[in-house]
């Protein structure tokens, strides 16, 4: 079978989460038990903690004085498989609080009495036959006889928190994927390895465009040459689209008062996830007078707003910038340039009056559908980001939240966009209409995003003089296409594994001379089109010209054009696409017009 079809064909194996399926669901979980029951009888000592069906598989934390390595995944896959092949009977029971707090203290489980105090009744225990049990509220499959050893696989060892916290017990985890087939497996552990190869951090690292380094700190990514002209690249994409659709641009500070933050209720809801405060002194300290580093760059632009008192004839007024925001992210949850603790949003704030919001929300998401057009995002839907109305996070009264999350139901049916509801995915000031991508490995990210906020113009006391000379309150707009830089960077990396599109490659064009006797024009050449906005450069080595070509293979440069005798005499370039392979010679002013073309209209060559 050519490597082609088998692709093709294993495209078309469908991968549920977890959370689509119902016997996914019941799978996992048990499989998760026969994984424990496994460990403890490999290793007597190892004490369970929780172990959850995640969406692509499962895991469960163990305190054990051996740690686990490797190589003992592949002994406890084998004893996971004599477990399943005994048929075992798996058992629901329910038991009184007492009875489970006896059981427990009997096999000297202690982790499990901690669970048991968090419990609602009725308290549930399941049984793999008669050797082990766990407590757990389902739900799983009714015999081991309905799992497949041969669709399940062992995938890594990691350390973790007891109940996340850094302070407690370090356990280890061990991660693991069940399903209902080995070809679904076949199929996961493809697209494992597919992500391995499109990893943002390996390739960008590879292709130089950003680092880590540990004398500045994690999840603060440093920018190279590189990476920094495709980061300006994009900004300035989005700025001319903006300057286009009557956006303003501002920038605001990197720190503020606290007092800031109280206003817009950052300081109550937010906290554990800002910087901490700095303080003149221990005294400024108590009384919480001192500055942070912003999480969020709206209150900043409501200043701008409240700094003069706006008529109805300014509005919309639309703010935009990209501005660095700080977020306190624990270390254990970082991940390249996808988490991060600074990163710079697309960040815009409208204010608007209320008979202005359904157009401006509607103008806004077709900014954000035309990125992703020229992005090349096209798997895309959205999520209605509601509040939770059992969780007290939110600010705000019930009229406020009911006007804007209908505000934002009412665009997305007018758009006729595809949609979800995310019950508590709201920010805690209002509702949100997120767009959610799924990538070439059917992994999701949040991206672009666009929120209706009735509660920070009410908090700041915002007004605007309406066209009858009284006072009135504007509603404000938040929104984002690109979402983080950072995070849309290192999607944009594994989705083109690192094969950007012409217009957004840090090179665009690389030079090849032959020979020495090419080198003068090939820079020359490299001049001119450099001097036309258009990203070239040329490669002096000296290497043959074979090396040359596999280079900027490795490289990924979209256009290579190769220098000869024949090429300096016509005044040509022979062009070598990644796109289209072999062009052949074309005139070079035919080439700089094809380049210019394809640069305005976001496309190959």
């Amino acid at each position: 079978m050519s490597a082609a079809k088998e692709h093709s064909q294993s495209e078309k194996i469908h991968l549920p989460r977890t959370s689509e399926s119902e016997a996914l669901k019941k799978i996992r979980h048990t499989t998760s038990h026969v994984m424990a029951m496994a460990v403890q009888k490999l290793f007597p000592k190892a004490q369970v903690t929780i172990g959850p069906w995640i969406e692509d598989g499962f895991y469960y934390d163990f305190d054990s004085p051996e740690p686990f390595a490797e190589k003992d995944l592949k002994a406890i896959k084998k004893e996971m498989a004599k477990i399943i092949r005994r048929k075992l009977p798996v058992i629901r029971e329910e038991v009184s609080r007492d009875e489970a707090e006896r059981r427990i203290k009997a096999i000297q489980e202690p982790y499990k009495l901690e669970i048991l105090e968090g419990l609602e009744d009725p308290i549930t225990i399941y049984h793999l036959g008669e050797d082990w049990w766990d407590l757990c509220a389902g739900p799983h499959v009714e015999n081991t006889a309905e799992l497949n050893p041969d669709a399940i696989d062992l995938l890594s060892v990691a350390g973790a928190y007891w109940r996340g916290d850094e302070t407690k017990a370090q356990l280890q985890r061990i991660y693991g994927t069940a399903w209902e087939n080995p070809e679904q497996l076949a199929e996961f552990k493809r697209r494992k390895e597919e992500a391995l190869r499109r990893d943002h951090r390996k390739l960008g690292k590879e292709l130089g465009l950003f680092i880590f380094a540990d004398p500045v700190g994690p999840g603060l990514p440093l920018w190279t040459p590189k990476g920094t002209v495709l980061r300006s690249t994009l900004e300035d994409f989005l700025k001319q689209e903006q300057l286009k659709r009557g956006y303003l641009p501002v920038v605001t500070p990197h720190i503020a008062r606290i007092d800031l933050f109280k206003t817009s209720g950052h300081w109550q809801k937010y906290k554990e996830d800002m910087f901490p405060m700095m303080a003149e002194d221990e005294e400024a300290k108590a009384i919480e007078q001192g500055f942070v580093l912003k999480p969020m760059n709206c209150p900043f632009h409501i200043q701008i707003y409240k700094s003069e008192l706006r008529s109805y004839r300014e509005l919309p007024m639309r703010l935009a910038e990209f501005g660095t925001v700080y977020r306190y992210e624990q270390s254990g949850e970082l991940g390249g340039l996808t988490r991060v603790r600074g990163f710079t949003v697309d960040d815009s704030h409208l204010f608007v009056t209320p008979e202005q919001l359904e157009q401006e929300f509607l103008n806004v998401v077709d900014l954000i559908l035309s990125v992703f057009k020229s992005l090349q995002l096209k798997n895309f839907r959205a999520r209605l980001s509601f509040r939770d109305p059992t969780s007290d996070k939110y600010i705000g009264s019930d009229d406020a939240w009911d006007k804007a999350e209908s505000a934002i139901r009412q665009a997305a049916e007018t758009l006729g966009l595809p949609t979800f509801e995310g019950i508590g995915e709201a920010a805690f000031y209002g509702p949100k209409l997120d767009f959610i991508f799924q990538d070439a490995l059917d992994r999701e990210w949040q991206l672009g995003t666009v929120q209706v906020d009735y509660n920070l113009p009410e908090r700041f006391e915002l007004e605007y003089v309406a066209e009858d000379g009284t006072r009135q309150r504007p509603v404000m707009i938040h929104r984002a296409p690109f979402g983080s830089l950072e995070r849309l960077i290192g999607i944009l990396i594994e989705e083109y594994a690192g094969d950007f599109p012409l217009w957004l490659a840090p090179t665009q064009v690389r030079l090849l001379p032959v020979g020495e006797e090419q080198v003068a024009f090939t820079k020359q050449i490299a001049a001119q089109l450099l001097g036309l906005g258009i990203r070239a450069e040329a490669d002096t080595s000296g290497e043959r010209l074979g090396k040359l070509i596999r280079n900027a293979e490795k490289d990924k440069i979209p256009v290579m054009a190769v220098v000869g005798a024949k090429e300096v005499e016509s005044d040509s370039l022979s062009i070598r696409t990644r796109a289209s392979g072999e062009l052949g010679a074309l005139p070079v002013e035919e080439i700089i017009q094809r380049l210019k073309t394809a640069n305005q209209e976001h496309r190959d060559f």
